[in-house]
């Protein structure tokens, strides 16, 4: 009975060591001794800003290797004791032994999916958008279902949502709206949900309840530090314009021009934030925008993919559907791309997505490559 489990508890280690090598462990390590040397040293803090660099650098690798480590050592131990088990011929304790063999098991299969988050920005925050597309007021009102999905899975992660940007639909729902997202791995999870997404719903505005078909983009961005050197914008390249931010009426219109709209003339982004009564803030975070655009822009010129997913002026284009959600007339959540479904509908708008995200992280990690680039799917939305 040991046998077996010793067996299956020799074949963690084996995928522990290909994490180990894949993640450069023993270089994380080592890095991670000459930057306590460095805050161990005199005079560390003198120079705020590079103690703060060597922090933040030493916490970023102590999340990605600790949980190797960890793994590995308790999956040293399992071994042990079950050796010895074995040998003592107890069985009292096998049951046990299982339960934390499971529970090692549960932790390798969650590192191994984070381990495919190893682009540049996968553990930075995010901006996500949501656009309605084809369908008119039916699109505006599946943009805010999509925004309220997004926000409940946020949620359930614990991730910090801010709303930076909202133009509501022209009787109901929302025409376009953009969250800032604050989280550990928030960009790598949230980027899997680029694309036009696509709702199919006996419509609650028609009168005669026909079936409709909406459409909704949703964009996502990762967030670049305003320290960053990644991105250069020299302040001729761009234009500032502030306004009024649009309000619910009475004491909540603001009386000032707070919003910012910032347009970037070498790409044609334009970018703006209101949620803030400060003009300064809004500033801020819409640079931060700006950033976030530029960065995925040249990231998806070095993957060559920037035609399929933005046009002449940087805007993401309204090609394929990625998602396809029906309620009627049966209940349906499937993703084009990996395969992966599930008829309760309801659940998946509440946010549960991360069977969808952990399909797609899957599927990226099985063909080496992101799965956006070969989908061939069916339908278009127009804007």
């Amino acid at each position: 009975m040991y046998s077996e489990l010793i067996e299956r508890l020799k074949r963690f280690q084996a995928r522990i060591a290909s994490l180990e090598e894949a993640l450069h462990v023993e270089a994380g390590l080592s890095r991670l001794r000459e930057l306590e040397e460095k805050m161990a040293q005199p005079g560390f803090w003198e120079t705020r800003e590079k103690a703060q660099e060597v922090i933040d650098e030493s916490k970023q690798i102590k999340k990605e290797v600790d949980p190797v480590v960890q793994l590995r050592e308790a999956t040293k131990t399992l071994i042990e004791l079950s050796e010895m088990g074995n040998e003592a011929g107890d069985v009292s304790s096998l049951d046990e032994l299982r339960s934390e063999a499971n529970q090692i098991e549960a932790k390798l299969e969650e590192v191994e999916l984070k381990s495919t988050l190893n682009e540049p920005h996968d553990a930075s925050g995010a901006f996500i958008s949501i656009h309605a597309g084809a369908g008119g007021t039916e699109a505006c009102d599946w943009a805010r279902m999509l925004a309220r999905m997004y926000t409940r899975f946020c949620e359930r992660q614990g991730y910090a949502v801010s709303e930076v940007d909202a133009v509501p639909g022209e009787e109901v729902g929302l025409r376009g709206i953009t969250y800032q997202i604050k989280g550990l791995y928030a960009y790598g999870y949230l980027k899997s949900e680029l694309g036009v997404h696509r709702l199919v719903r006996i419509s609650p505005f028609d009168a005669k309840s026909r079936r409709q078909t909406s459409f909704a983009a949703v964009d996502v961005l990762p967030e670049v530090p305003e320290t960053s050197k990644e991105i250069t914008i020299n302040p001729v390249d761009i234009r500032v314009d502030t306004f009024r931010a649009g309000g619910a009426g009475g004491q909540h219109v603001n009386k000032t021009d707070s919003a910012v709209r910032i347009t970037h003339f070498p790409s044609g982004v334009v970018v703006q934030c209101q949620n803030e009564r400060s003009q300064h803030s809004n500033r801020a975070t819409a640079m931060r925008m700006l950033m976030a655009k530029l960065v995925r822009m040249e990231e998806d010129k070095r993957k060559a993919e920037v035609e399929r997913l933005y046009g002449e002026k940087g805007e993401i284009s309204f090609g394929h559907q990625i998602r396809s959600y029906t309620l009627q007339p049966y209940t349906l959540v499937k993703d084009l791309r990996t395969g992966v479904e599930s008829g309760n509908a309801e659940s998946v708008l509440d946010g549960n997505l991360m069977a969808y995200i952990e399909g797609y992280l899957k599927l990226r990690k099985k063909e080496g490559r992101d799965p956006r680039r070969d989908q061939k799917l069916e339908g278009k939305a127009e804007v």
